[in-house]
């Protein structure tokens, strides 16, 4: 496998082509709009230029992903000779419907078909083409070039050979696999929902302060990260789209809290747009 096209080009898009080039992958980013694509460009050399000063990526490495890392507005063109073709474009039924019916119509048959989705079915998102076979998930964790997972979920007719080809495509990204058998939300993120979720009904309810909830999460229960702080990374749309999905297909308990979509309804997104259940300054927005 040699060639990987990623569809679209937002945070997930642009940390999966990062991390596809880095390993070695000839790699193209492809995406609607050209403002997005100049901002990936740019996001992704200021990662290898980091990872360079770090000590993390060698000078030879790091030129070598930026000559082989392109990007285009032309979908078609772009995904004529993929080998894989990852879409990570918004949570939204409707969207990826779109997208996996084009893809199916230019890309060569023995393409494999990737959804870096973190809810839906990779068996309904295999219905919108026609290579079930070669239809699979692969779940990247947000920010791509730090988190070691990748969840692989397989449909219902997902082969055992396409699935020992992502788990390869994978490995050489250095990351760690595990693969599971599709259910909504999988293993992740009907865990993180759950606690995400919960942490705005506290907050709606006054049970504390956004800080010293994410501070018990993190200090009371070893995490990371405190739900607030990886909601505001994520997109707190994001995790909304998951909810109401998740909501759909498992019932009331990820039902949204009402704060989570108001704050949605205001534009209060997150780091991406400067403010979210916090409020950031242009580097950590950037960063």
């Amino acid at each position: 496998m040699k060639r990987i096209v990623v569809v679209g080009s937002g945070v997930m898009g642009r940390g999966i082509a990062y991390a596809a080039a880095i390993a070695g992958f000839v790699t193209t980013v492809t995406d609607n709009q050209s403002s997005a694509l100049a901002s990936a460009e740019a996001e992704i050399n200021q990662l290898v230029e980091s990872g360079i000063q770090r000590g993390k990526l060698s000078e030879q490495v790091g030129a070598y992903a930026l000559a082989n890392v392109a990007f285009t507005t032309s979908l078609n063109t772009a995904v004529m000779d993929a080998d894989l073709i990852i879409e990570a474009v918004p949570e939204k039924p409707q969207l990826k419907q779109a997208v996996f019916q084009l893809l199916e119509k230019v890309a060569k048959s023995s393409c494999i078909f990737a959804t870096n989705t973190s809810t839906m079915s990779p068996t309904e998102i295999a219905s919108y083409g026609a290579r079930p076979a070669k239809t699979i998930a692969m779940h990247f964790f947000n920010p791509v070039h730090k988190m070691r997972l990748i969840e692989i979920v397989r449909g219902l007719e997902t082969s055992d050979e396409t699935v020992e080809s992502v788990k390869e495509v994978a490995r050489r990204m250095g990351k760690e696999t595990v693969v599971i058998n599709e259910f909504p939300g999988f293993v992740t993120s009907r865990m993180s929902a759950l606690v995400g979720n919960e942490a705005f009904f506290m907050l709606q309810e006054g049970l504390g302060t956004p800080e010293d909830i994410d501070k018990a999460i993190k200090l009371g229960l070893n995490y990371p990260m405190g739900p607030f702080e990886l909601g505001d990374l994520v997109g707190l749309d994001t995790r909304l789209n998951n909810l109401r999905y998740l909501h759909e297909k498992l019932g009331e308990k990820y039902r949204p809290a009402p704060l989570l979509e108001q704050y949605v309804q205001a534009g209060r997104l997150g780091r991406k747009t400067g403010k979210g259940v916090y409020q950031y300054n242009e580097e950590e927005v950037t960063t």
